[in-house]
């Protein structure tokens, strides 16, 4: 992994040296747009409008255009802002982690100790364990000042960017504004059901199904050439359509007799490992 930050983290008099480096990769197939007609790549280019030059990106600034008028920032300009130049994760509060609403997270860092003694950074993250607890921290990085979440995962510290408050829109729906009627009978139902799906997490038995798919079109298409068969590479498609359920009861006595007719098939065998009752999930 590549640093892409560094700096420290700071509370009360407290400084930890670390670094910041992505937790997260992206998989996903990397493809390109081209012509339908001869295949040749598409290509986009930074052509100024002025002088119809192609730019090169260090060539580049930013803009800000507002009634008429366009504010030209250079790097220099940017660069001066004193945020910019702060290298400090400032600790603003410690809350309960579970105050924090998951919606509310972004991208995902971990910070490596940097000093000479890895102590101070040790002891925040035990503390942080111990009382649990999640530090509410602020810090500059890519010309923007993040709100952040400070974690532990693992023996790392993980920091989590947040969105802004103003950034969260709020699901204003007129139909979640009437009144509904729910029976005991639904609801007890509605909990078998649920309790029949009911596992641990284990995010290792889920994969990107589509991903695979797309890897196998891939490779059909290079041992096939253009002359290829979709239903031969896939299969058949196992979707089928249907009307939207009125019967909410009815849908529900048929979902737990199914779950319960599947562990009726499945008695008597090994168990699986991960706690997997009565649910269908794609391994790994």
């Amino acid at each position: 992994m590549r640093a892409i930050w560094s700096g420290a983290i700071t509370f009360g008099l407290v400084n930890v040296p670390v670094k910041l480096y992505g937790a997260t990769e992206d998989h996903d197939v990397d493809l390109h747009q081209v012509h339908d007609a001869d295949g040749g790549r598409i290509r986009y280019q930074r052509r100024c409008e002025v002088c119809g030059e192609v730019v090169e990106y260090e060539h580049i600034d930013r803009a800000y255009a507002d009634e008429g008028q366009t504010v030209v920032l250079t790097r220099k300009d940017l660069a001066s802002i004193p945020q910019e130049r702060d290298r400090e994760i400032s600790v603003v509060e410690f809350v309960p982690s579970e105050q924090l609403d998951p919606l509310l997270f972004e991208r995902s860092y971990y910070l490596e100790p940097t000093g000479k003694t890895t102590k101070a950074y040790v002891l925040l993250r035990r503390t942080l364990e111990q009382t649990d607890r999640t530090a509410i921290v602020e810090f500059a990085l890519r010309q923007k000042t993040r709100l952040a979440a400070l974690r532990v995962r693992g023996d790392a510290l993980l920091l989590q960017t947040l969105l802004w408050p103003d950034e969260v829109r709020e699901a204003d729906f007129p139909a979640l504004e009437k009144r509904v009627r729910i029976s005991a009978k639904e609801m007890q139902l509605s909990a078998a059901l649920v309790k029949s799906f009911s596992s641990d997490f284990d995010p290792s038995g889920f994969h990107d199904e589509y991903q695979e798919q797309l890897r196998k079109l891939i490779d059909a298409k290079r041992k096939a050439g253009e002359a290829l068969d979709t239903e031969e590479t896939f299969g058949a498609s196992s979707e089928s359509g249907g009307g939207e359920v009125i019967d909410l009861m009815e849908a529900l006595k048929q979902s737990v007799q199914k779950s319960r007719a599947a562990k009726k098939r499945t008695r008597g065998k090994a168990p699986r490992s991960g706690g997997t009752r009565g649910r269908t999930k794609k391994r790994a």
